[in-house]
């Protein structure tokens, strides 16, 4: 393979899903990228106390990132980073906040799941991501919430969106009283499995809300209603993922004290 790919730069701006230490100063970071999908890379010196950017490159942070390697996928697929530029390190807003670290860690887990092709373009999950730990760092929002709206959402990017607003088998419309994990989502009476939940019309309501962004609604539900929302989600999206995230079981879902006034801002607009 010509050297030259090796050596090729380019430039995007990505989201630090994963950060892995790499013999005793370098460190593998898992990025989720605007414009070539997930990738990984390789920091090297960021572990030593004199590196120029180690601090940029921790887990949940918004950088702009110069990369060393093919955007197309040629040759290696570990790439190197030779500059970073830090645009939302949102990650130091929660490091000490139990409930909203897990959460932003079962994100950044889905997103790398959802992602299993690297190099993949996938804009929409990108945003979705980026969104969603923006949210976590604000705190305008419970920290369950924020974290089933982007699972609900990263699911609908998937192809996997629960059935909410009709019956997944048979498509009849209507708000329906049963819930079917293995068959899609709400169910009508007709359809009904054996096994199938019965919950709340006020969290079926809410998953609806939460997949739509009606954050009005969202924000006024009582505590059982949303662990009710987010036991069906965490099901929903574990059974077509075919495997059990490992952050998810860690989520505190305590609700945090609200935030406090912040100056966060992106320089580049992030849809909600």
């Amino acid at each position: 393979m010509p050297a030259g790919y090796r050596r090729q730069l380019y430039r995007d701006d990505a989201v630090v899903l994963r950060v892995q230490k790499l013999g005793e100063s370098d460190r593998i970071i898992t990025l989720l990228t605007r414009r070539h999908g997930r990738l990984r890379a390789v920091a090297r010196g960021v572990r030593r106390t004199t590196s120029r950017f180690g601090a940029r490159l921790e887990p949940f942070g918004h950088v702009d990132v110069q990369l060393a390697g093919s955007p197309e996928g040629v040759g290696s697929s570990l790439h190197s980073i030779s500059q970073v530029e830090g645009v939302a390190l949102y990650g130091k807003r929660f490091l000490a906040d139990y409930p909203r670290y897990t959460a932003a860690s079962a994100i950044a887990e889905t997103a790398e799941r959802l992602t299993p092709v690297e190099r993949e373009p996938s804009l929409r999950l990108f945003q979705l991501t980026l969104g969603a730990l923006k949210a976590l760092a604000v705190g305008e929002h419970a920290t369950s919430l924020v974290l089933d709206a982007y699972l609900l959402r990263g699911m609908s990017h998937a192809g996997w969106a629960p059935a909410l607003a009709e019956c997944a088998v048979c498509g009849t419309p209507g708000r329906h009283g049963a819930f079917s994990v293995p068959a899609g989502g709400a169910v009508c009476p007709d359809c009904r499995p054996p096994g199938a939940a019965h919950p709340a019309p006020a969290t079926v309501a809410l998953m609806l809300a939460l997949t739509q962004g009606d954050w009005e609604l969202a924000d006024t539900t009582d505590p059982p209603v949303r662990r009710e929302c987010s036991g069906l989600v965490a099901a929903h999206l574990q059974w077509h993922m075919e495997r059990n995230l490992r952050a998810l079981p860690l989520v505190d879902r305590r609700e945090s004290p609200p935030a406090p006034p912040t100056s966060i801002s992106d320089r580049r607009e992030i849809p909600q």
